[in-house]
């Protein structure tokens, strides 16, 4: 039983004209879709346009079966051998195996020896620059029984360079001359400094430093279903389940009757309500603690996709697309926020009632739990009660109270929390964001806006090859400091 996206939350007939999609404005916009649709099918189709548009992720459900055993079963044996794994990475790099140990494994995986059965702790680090929480950790981690994997494209990332070097001492030093044979990168297959480090350690010592390309036409954000591999292997997660999900929902969202296309619908109806009606915010508050991690994860994938300054223009050299900036400047895109049910109907939810009305809200529902509790005899309206059945009905409340506010919102319901099913929903939210980025006239799949503050740090801590257009700028743009406004 696959996924399903309820969008009659959206509607006029439940929010009102002012708030809600009417089926005129679907009629409006039905040219728009069908041109997105129409581009994309054609882009998904071929090899080379999809690696050189960053559009290769469509293509990683499909991947070669042997590979994939293979990692299935390298993950195994790391997982046995080895008390502790230490992910670095920042970005797509930690956001999607975070969200996946969370949302795949029992909670407090890390805790409970009879939660892991027997298999590594598994910890992330490299994805902030704060000295507390990688110092703690390695205080307290045996390096002999600790094995380290380094997830870049370039190695470059201060976040995780640091992390990296830190790990990497730490690890010499209480292992010695073989250490690097508990290290291994997911990385660029060709270039960058990872790389230069992994090909140095191997041609010392061929079990050093082993690795799993990056490949090429897939960006960080929609590159769980490649650099996440491992780390599903490592967890236990058969692979072919997770890659089994997305490939269904691949075929869902590639259906030409657009009314039958969950992830056209879903992007065309927010992109209505956000050009239309002004609800630039967007909220997704799954009813799970489980998949809380996945709501950070697509806070990424649709502020990294969407948030953007100028057009897309293509453009079309001997016949092949490219994308470059258009003249038009748009600073457009919608903000993610995420939350989650129960929790954050304690917070947030005082805001989506009586705040502005900018907002549309997407809940996830699920279904069927692996474990639920039964609420003992207390003598009131809670007495024999499921766990799950007041979950649900606080969702039914959330709904019914915004509804009443009018107040768009929308739902996605998964039968239960598993690796296809979690497969399903994030190839959704990366078909949905492609989508929406047709719509929007953007390009999704690049993010000018990130190197600002990494350009800023690379001079500013004097890296070497920094542009001097770039130090131009910092220097002749300084941030002003008056003295009467600091208190």
């Amino acid at each position: 039983m696959s996924i399903k996206f309820d969008f009659n939350g959206l509607l006029d007939f439940n929010v009102g004209k002012n708030h809600g999609v009417s089926k005129k404005e679907l009629q409006n916009y039905a040219k728009q879709a069908k041109a997105a649709y129409t581009h994309l099918s054609k882009l998904f189709a071929n090899k080379e346009t999809r690696v050189r548009l960053s559009l290769e992720w469509f293509n990683l459900p499909n991947q070669d079966k042997k590979l994939i055993n293979e990692i299935q079963i390298f993950g195994s044996e790391i997982a046995t051998k080895y008390e502790n794994v230490i992910f670095l990475g920042i970005g797509g790099s930690y956001l999607g195996l975070k969200a996946a140990q969370d949302a795949l494994l029992f909670p407090y995986y890390n805790e409970f020896a009879g939660v892991r059965k027997k298999r590594s702790r598994v910890y992330f680090e490299g994805n902030n620059l704060d000295p507390e929480t990688l110092s703690v950790l390695l205080s307290n981690l045996n390096p002999k029984k600790t094995f380290i994997i380094c997830i870049s494209k370039s190695g470059e990332t201060s976040e995780t360079k640091a992390a990296f070097e830190i790990t990497l001492n730490w690890l010499k030093k209480g292992v010695g001359k073989y250490y690097g044979r508990q290290v291994f990168a997911i990385t660029d297959p060709k270039s960058g400094t990872l790389r230069k480090k992994v090909n140095e350690a191997n041609s010392k010592d061929k079990l050093s430093f082993k690795s799993l390309p990056l490949l090429e036409g897939v960006g960080g954000r929609f590159s769980e279903f490649n650099m996440g591999l491992l780390h599903l292997a490592i967890i236990g997660i058969k692979l072919k389940d997770v890659l089994g999900g997305a490939a269904a929902m691949a075929k869902r969202c590639m259906k030409s009757d657009l009314k039958r296309n969950p992830a056209v619908m879903y992007a065309l109806l927010h992109v209505i309500l956000y050009k239309e009606k002004g609800m630039g915010v967007s909220v997704l508050m799954p009813f799970s603690e489980q998949l809380k991690s996945t709501a950070d994860w697509y806070i990424q994938l649709l502020a990294e996709s969407t948030g953007k300054k100028f057009e897309r223009k293509v453009v079309f050299e001997k016949g092949i697309e490219k994308w470059v900036n258009g003249d038009n400047v748009l600073n457009i895109g919608r903000t993610p926020v995420s939350a989650r049910g129960t929790n954050d109907l304690h917070s947030i939810q005082q805001n989506n009632i009586e705040g502005e009305n900018n907002k549309v809200l997407t809940f996830i529902k699920v279904n069927k739990f692996k474990n639920d509790m039964v609420i003992p005899d207390t003598k009131d309206f809670l007495a024999g009660k499921k766990y799950s059945r007041l979950l649900s009905v606080a969702q039914e409340g959330t709904e019914w109270a915004l509804t009443r506010e009018n107040r768009p919102s929308c739902k996605i319901t998964i039968p239960e929390i598993n690796a296809y099913s979690w497969g399903e929903l994030l190839f959704f939210f990366e078909m949905a964001t492609t989508y929406e980025g047709e719509l929007l006239n953007i390009n999704a799949f690049n993010q000018p806006g990130v190197e600002s503050y990494k350009n800023y740090m690379y001079y500013k801590l004097k890296k070497p090859g920094v542009k001097k257009e770039i130090a131009e700028e910092i220097e002749g743009n300084p941030v002003q400091k008056k003295r009467k406004f600091l208190l």
